[in-house]
């Protein structure tokens, strides 16, 4: 890429940062990334999709396969702590989990298609919102923009605090685990504190779910039957000490290793808590909430993300176990063949949605880099 396209990427990225907008609310980050997009030449820009989400459409000269290549719009609810330049000029809101980064890579991947001389098929550059909450990929496939696009492949990368800066991280099958965050909710009947026998109090019930729960916690990620439960927040009665409380809420976060799993203890959860509140004459409420599907890579797409390291000769990591934690490109993985890989972000810097966390923009080009040259190799790009 030419000296001059970096800098104007890395600009970019300076002003999405300081401009961080949450999930869903993605409106400026949009009319950011449409104008730097209008100077190249895509045959379409298909905008809104999700709500806030973009298409950039790069049509080939010849018939021939097509490609999404994903990146995501949103910030979140933190803090920012650091004090450069281009720190967040929004109070509470900041990119801690490195998307003006990938969408500044997918920018530059629009500079690098736009220049092609010819290629065959069709490439879409998706700029997604709200992945942090987990609902922006759902809004985009039930979107009606989005039914006549059926990609042949779909990828997306992550930046990955922790592994040497610009080392790429693959792994074949799970990629990043299937998360569901599950909300429980007990009725019982409200008494009198000295009467609690003529009321029914969600208590022990409580105390059991957590149990149950914690007995079929597998925390080794190596293991096929890895299962992680987190008690994430519990609420019960009111600080009304002559009165027995009569409904209770427990929230847990649920991890597994692959979808096929995550449907299975889902279920288990379900029939515990039926019975241990039945036990109890408790009456339940079970919702779930922020899904994330485990991103399952094919072996092809990861075949091709191995190729494009080598040819740019850059170092790879062949990953054992997946991520624990979740990423909604899994649902794009679901319905179409596909692959999430990482980019090493430095060995020794913040970690994800830490407030004082920045994306380190030496890695705007490795990321453009990688993803064109899994579309010359798809699309017989030159």
């Amino acid at each position: 890429m030419q000296k001059e396209t970096i800098q104007k990427l890395t600009q970019l990225r300076h002003t999405l940062h300081q401009n961080p907008e949450l999930s869903g609310l993605e409106f400026k980050t949009s009319e950011r990334i449409i104008s730097f997009l209008k100077n190249y030449n895509s045959t379409e820009i298909l905008h809104p999709i999700g709500d806030t989400g973009i298409i950039a459409v790069f049509k080939g000269t010849n018939a021939g396969p097509s490609t999404l290549i994903r990146c995501e719009l949103d910030a979140l609810p933190i803090q920012e702590i650091n004090e450069f330049n281009h720190k967040s000029a929004i109070d509470g809101v900041s990119h801690k989990c490195g998307h003006d980064g990938h969408m500044a890579i997918l920018c530059g991947l629009a500079t690098l298609v736009s220049n092609a001389n010819a290629f065959d098929g069709t490439v879409y550059l998706l700029f997604q919102p709200a992945e942090e909450d987990g609902e922006g990929a759902k809004k985009v496939l039930n979107d009606p923009i989005f039914k006549n696009i059926k990609p042949d492949f779909v990828f997306a990368l992550h930046n990955l605090p922790g592994f040497p800066l610009g080392k790429v991280v693959i792994k074949n099958q799970t990629f990043s685990c299937a998360v569901n965050s599950m909300i429980i909710e007990l009725s019982g009947k409200t008494a009198h504190a000295a009467e609690p026998e003529n009321g029914t109090n969600p208590a022990l019930a409580i105390s059991e779910i957590i149990t149950e729960f914690n007995s079929k916690i597998q925390s080794d990620i190596s293991l096929e039957s890895f299962c992680l439960i987190t008690p994430i927040y519990i609420n019960m009665g009111k600080k009304a000490y002559g009165v027995s409380a009569g409904f209770g809420e427990i929230h847990f976060t649920v991890r597994s290793n692959s979808n096929k799993n995550m449907d299975r203890i889902e279920g288990e959860l379900i029939k515990a808590v039926n019975k241990i509140a039945q036990s109890h004459q408790l009456i339940t409420k079970i919702s779930w909430t922020q899904q994330f599907r485990a991103n399952e890579n094919n072996t092809e797409a990861v075949s091709y993300i191995r190729k494009a390291a080598k040819i740019n000769g850059f170092d790879l990591f062949e990953k054992e176990s997946p991520f624990s934690w979740g990423e909604d490109f899994g649902l794009f993985t679901e319905h179409f063949p596909g692959a999430m890989f990482g980019l090493g972000a430095g060995e020794h810097v913040p970690s994800l949605h830490n407030p004082d966390y920045d994306f380190p923009d030496e890695l705007i080009a490795t990321g453009a880099k990688m993803f064109y040259q899994i579309i010359k190799e798809i699309h017989n790009a030159h």
